[in-house]
């Protein structure tokens, strides 16, 4: 999404409220990511938030930010006039979504590790994270409200994006070293965490790795970066649905063991 606000170039080609030369194929990916990801991330939502034993809280908060994105979305391919406002939600939601990618990554690393379950007894807690998490896109959101200079903003955006890539890394490799070692983690709960921690890494790096670095070229040599990488962002929504296939048949596993225990 873009306009005179937005964290996005402006060209003399534009497709409703894209702008851009590619502007068209933007929109076309953008109708797709609301039509076919929008039915499938409620069901999702609610299939989880149904099953409250064993519900992955911050799963269900990634889906809850795709769904903002996708109305988002809906609103700008909607809206003749191009209203700001769906910019500085999309972009907040685009930030809690990358937000709760750790927070997954970071709760299957310690489960493993440091063998902690995640019982009731934690929900203030959970609780706690989730609200930090919603929050803290303001830092990087209320400068593009406030049209702080437009460089800034985007190299406040680039590095709230890009803080969290060695997260996802060294997750991974320190997981992967643990159950190398420990055989007393199951074969299922191994694959279950392995396959999540791997979707996490691939969505973050093929969709929001190619904007960053579009970002940061622009701010540091002012070159121009194909604005396809924004298309990749738009497919976020539809990207998520495969983590919470991955997930759901984790956490399903992980609920029978319990209840055989």
């Amino acid at each position: 999404m873009e306009s005179d606000s937005s964290l996005i170039d402006h060209d003399i080609f534009s497709t409703g409220c894209f702008q851009g030369h590619n502007a068209f194929i933007r929109y076309v990916f953008t109708w797709i990511s609301i039509c076919s990801g929008l039915p499938l991330t409620i069901y999702a939502v609610y299939s989880l938030v149904r099953d409250d034993r064993c519900a992955p809280v911050y799963v269900i908060n990634l889906l809850l930010s795709d769904l903002i994105q996708l109305c988002c979305l809906i609103g700008w391919v909607t809206d003749r006039n191009c209203h700001d406002i769906f910019i500085y939600l999309h972009h907040h939601a685009l930030l809690a979504n990358v937000g709760f990618m750790l927070c997954i990554t970071l709760e299957r690393y310690v489960v493993i590790v440091w063998s902690m379950s995640f019982t009731s007894g934690q929900t203030m807690k959970t609780s706690l994270v989730c609200l930090l998490v919603w929050l803290l896109p303001l830092v990087s959101v209320l400068p593009l409200y406030l049209q702080v200079d437009f460089q800034v903003t985007k190299a406040i955006f680039a590095v709230y994006l890009l803080v969290p890539f060695p997260l996802f890394i060294l997750s991974l490799c320190g997981t992967l070293k643990v159950l190398s070692t420990c055989l007393r983690v199951p074969a299922d709960e191994r694959e279950g965490t392995v396959a999540v921690l791997v979707m996490v890494l691939l969505i973050y790096t093929f969709m929001f790795l190619p904007s960053i670095i579009r970002f940061l070229v622009k701010i540091h040599t002012r070159s121009d970066f194909s604005s396809m990488s924004l298309v990749y962002v738009e497919l976020i929504p539809l990207a998520d649905l495969t983590l919470y296939i991955i997930t759901k048949g984790h956490v399903a596993l992980r609920c029978c063991r319990t209840q055989l225990q």
